[in-house]
């Protein structure tokens, strides 16, 4: 009886002791395995995709200490490669440079600190006239920032023409700000806003939607849309900034017209597409720093960056992710829509509306359930019921753009022509 009571305590201490922590053995040996791959020099490293490990299923503790090495291994990679930048206040990619002037104001928060990325107005004109309102840009809003906190950075657009902040390379210089700003300064990657005047806000206009799952809200000045679809913003809070007298280019009345686009679809999804617009009697293109209230309005919101419900509208045919959901480059359309959300309390999915032949729908356990079957539903339909297994490769492959850890997804499925889904690995 002593015997058998002795090894049953042996057999629970056994659980305690190798299931207590939610870690596998196979868990362990990814780890491993990974921590000697990036020991590697990179130019000696073998293609991830092509090592067993990658691949191997893990538990939701093990991806979540994969995620830790990999975003350790960014923040090295990042310190190493644009961490002079940084500290020069200087970013390059090719041959184009992008300055940048930031402050930090109070005191930071126990959950980080918040950036403001605030573009400034210009556009298709001489250098020196980009300099001046750039060096304008640096200290507008100082009065306003002494009563809050958070880092505000304004950017010198790379170039001088008239599309100074919607150009391929901007998104590709914001993810590096972002990401350094996260690294230098404490910042939260949820507490990350966007805003700009005059040609900074024709930016904000194109910027906010194409880049929606990097910010947390967005705030527009005195800019034009120029034909720019509002279905990204969904999930982004957004505020408009309007003189009642700024007629140049229709800017006045389609600030209006922006703020019943907005009405209207927040009255058809509640809950989605928040919004402020605000025409300023009086006023014109300048508006006297009324529009400094944005700044306060913004800090009232956090980025959720797996939303329950995606709109995806495709502006150009080169970024190829949006929260959760993903196209394989060469099938992206430009003006094409994907509609997605989950539940999950039944843990499902439901895809309402793809353009594309390849969809990938990556997960996360904040999501849904991955020990749990999970069902993919096309327009109600189900088309898949199965495991999506988490790998290293997935966290790997998501982390790898926009290094942004509340972004990386251990587990994907593929879905081609809205029938057929397969676990990505």
């Amino acid at each position: 009886m002593i015997n058998r009571r002795l090894k049953f305590l042996f057999f629970l201490v056994s659980l305690v002791v190798l299931g207590g922590s939610g870690c596998t053995s196979g868990d362990e040996k990814v780890q491993s395995e990974l921590k000697a791959w990036l020991g590697k020099d990179t130019k000696s490293r073998s293609g991830l995709e092509t090592l067993a490990f990658s691949k191997e299923a893990l538990s939701a503790e093990g991806a979540s200490k994969v995620k830790g090495i990999l975003t350790k291994e960014a923040e090295r990679e990042a310190l190493e490669t644009l961490g002079s930048q940084w500290d020069a206040r200087e970013m390059k990619l090719g041959d184009k440079t992008m300055p940048f002037f930031y402050k930090v104001w109070g005191e930071k928060p126990a959950d980080g600190r918040s950036l403001f990325i605030s573009m400034h107005g210009g556009g298709g004109a001489p250098a020196k006239v980009n300099d001046q309102q750039y060096r304008n840009q640096q200290r507008l809003y100082d009065a306003t920032m002494k009563g809050l906190e958070g880092v505000y950075l304004a950017p010198r657009a790379p170039g001088n023409s008239w599309d100074l902040w919607h150009r391929d390379e901007i998104e590709d210089f914001f993810n590096n700000i972002i990401r350094m700003a996260v690294i230098k300064e404490g910042v939260n990657p949820d507490k990350v806003y966007v805003m700009g005047y005059s040609a900074g806000g024709d930016g904000t206009f194109r910027m906010a939607p194409r880049m929606a799952d990097r910010w947390a809200a967005a705030s527009m000045m005195a800019g034009h849309p120029g034909g720019v679809s509002a279905l990204n913003l969904r999930n982004l809070p957004f505020s408009i900034h309007m003189g009642e007298l700024d007629a140049a280019y229709r800017r006045n009345e389609l600030a209006a017209e922006w703020g019943e686009k907005l009405q209207a679809l927040s009255d058809k999804y509640p809950g989605s597409y928040e919004h402020s617009v605000t025409i300023h009697k009086g006023k014109g293109h300048w508006m006297e720093l009324q529009d400094a209230v944005a700044l306060p309005w913004m800090l009232k919101f956090k980025r959720n960056p797996v939303p329950a419900n995606v709109v995806w509208h495709s502006d150009n045919t080169r970024l190829n992710s949006m929260y959760w959901l993903e196209v394989p480059e060469k099938d992206l359309k430009k003006g094409g829509v994907v509609r997605a959300s989950y539940d999950k309390s039944k843990n499902e999915i439901n895809i309402e509306e793809n353009y594309s032949d390849v969809l990938f729908i990556n997960l996360n356990d904040a999501m849904l359930d991955l020990d749990k079957d999970v069902v993919v539903k096309y327009q109600g339909n189900e088309i898949f019921k199965g495991k999506a297994q988490r790998d290293a490769m997935n966290l790997w492959r998501s982390m790898s753009y926009k290094h942004d850890s509340k972004l990386a997804f251990p587990a994907s499925l593929k879905v081609e022509s809205n029938k057929k889904v397969t676990v990505r690995l």
